[in-house]
């Protein structure tokens, strides 16, 4: 059959592949895609060869049925490198996030004005010219799990599923088992070490309960004019308005915080991580928080203890500031690993705490300021401005960082990045903690803890060996 326009009428003309591309302004790819969604061809010998054609009667058609879809095409160009490139770094952000990659892909083709098919194929030459760096490998990195408590920090804060889903390209429903996942690995993270009692384990009535539960005993009343030490700011001598806590308060308070863990903890024992109850989950956030604020409770009734204590080693304001709130730390972790069935005074185990603590600090202080004074006399009488020099702790600081940069080297890689993630060391201006850690790594916030253990033992060796005077680290 012989195709050519001008010698037969237009309603039997057979148009070619190529023919009906330069017609619609479409590449011959899209024709051959097109066939699948309407578009019916045959084929034909034209000039002596067997080809695909498409008779004026269904090109007319597929026009009137598919106006829209053609007006589109004709409106297509090649992206630019640019393009695409932004194409591939939206899709990662958002695969980094959890997104679903059906509606990543239809999200980014309606941001371009491209079809579905297109982004796809940009997706897919991406990965096969990165191997190993794919688009959506991504969604198991560090990277992810940050992207993914971002979200989940959204969504505590009272942001809709349904609104999360559309920005972060899920589903509503991938977006919910995504957020009760990330909650069950967060209440797996709380910190529920109790100290045990067997009390606990017979409290199994309700009347038991309560007794442990209840309000703490009623308190004689407060004396009146409770003496303030001289000298204090405003906020320090508002903790003597405080009043103390007698021994049987002492012993409810400390009962019911650790009574409320150790109810947080034996249900979390029995929570799955296959679809975990969000009854039982909210259980335990209350409990825990109930727990929090006993702990609260307690300390805050002995943050006088501190103070007493901290006035009698500090040298100046702003050394006293310094050591209470050290002090105040090493009264809450008292707080945690104080027995109250032992029968001893509460005080008197956070007092030891406090200054075995400041016993450890305040010469290791000293010691840096040592290396550079030059006789006994002048260690005992130093005035405040020699203390404060700034260039004596330049210099001391200086002479750590590089006997630390040097020791650093009997370390692994990742040991390396941990240790100075920990520390503040390096590039790395602010300390982070193990759970902070842990999502920039990838890993658990207990297996950040083994490491830095490890890698502590290696640098204290280490140490020893070059003979450093390294700070003690609890």
């Amino acid at each position: 059959m012989q195709p050519a326009a001008n010698r037969v009428p237009d309603e039997h003309r057979v148009w070619t592949t190529e023919q009906l591309g330069q017609r619609w302004n479409v590449s011959t790819k899209t024709i051959t895609r097109w066939r699948s969604q309407g578009l019916i061809g045959q084929y034909y010998v034209i000039d002596g060869r067997r080809r695909l054609g498409f008779p004026q009667r269904e090109v007319e058609r597929f026009l009137r049925e598919n106006s829209e879809r053609v007006r589109r095409g004709s409106q297509f160009s090649q992206l630019s490198e640019r393009q695409r490139l932004a194409v591939v770094a939206e899709a990662k952000a958002l695969a980094a996030a959890g997104g679903q990659p059906a509606e990543i892909l239809k999200r980014l083709a309606g941001n371009v004005g491209r079809n579905v098919e297109t982004i796809r194929y940009i997706v897919k030459q991406h990965d096969r010219d990165n191997p190993g760096r794919g688009v959506f490998d991504v969604a198991e990195g560090p990277e992810a799990e940050q992207a993914r408590r971002e979200i989940y920090r959204r969504f505590r804060r009272g942001e809709s599923a349904e609104s999360l889903a559309r920005r972060f390209c899920h589903t509503p429903a991938s977006l919910r088992r995504l957020m009760v996942r990330m909650r069950h690995e967060e209440i797996q993270a709380l910190p529920l070490d109790f100290i045990a009692n067997e009390q606990f384990e017979r409290a199994v009535s309700a009347s038991d309960e309560q007794a442990i539960l209840g309000p703490a005993p009623t308190a004689r009343p407060h004396r009146a004019g409770v003496r303030t030490p001289e000298g204090l700011p405003p906020y320090l001598a508002g903790l003597y308005a405080i009043p103390l806590l007698n021994a049987e308060q002492e012993r409810h308070l400390f009962r019911k915080m650790n009574y409320l863990k150790f109810k947080a903890a034996a249900l979390r024992d029995m929570l799955g991580p296959e679809r975990p109850s969000a009854v039982v989950m909210d259980r335990i956030e209350h409990l825990h928080n109930d727990a929090v604020n006993t702990k609260n409770e307690i300390v805050q009734a002995n943050l006088r203890l501190v103070v007493s204590i901290a006035k009698r080693y500090a040298q100046s304001p702003g050394h006293l500031f310094e050591l209470i709130s050290d002090g105040n730390i090493s009264l809450m972790q008292a707080a945690e690993k104080f027995d109250f069935a032992r029968g001893n005074k509460f005080s008197t185990y956070a007092s030891w705490a406090v200054m075995k603590n400041f016993a450890r600090s305040i010469p290791r202080e000293y010691k840096q300021h040592d290396r550079f004074r030059t006789s006994t006399d002048e260690m005992f009488s130093a005035t405040e401005d020699r203390r404060n020099n700034p260039y004596e702790k330049e210099s001391a600081q200086a002479t750590l960082e590089a006997d630390v940069e040097g020791i650093l080297e009997c370390l692994d890689p990742r040991e390396q990045k941990i240790i100075s993630c920990r520390f503040g060391l390096g590039d790395q201006k602010q300390p982070l903690t193990l759970k902070q850690i842990g999502a920039v790594m990838g890993v658990t916030k207990e297996r950040v803890r083994q490491v830095e253990g490890r890698a502590m033992a290696k640098l204290r060796a280490a140490a020893e060996q070059r003979r450093i005077d390294l700070p003690e680290v609890a």
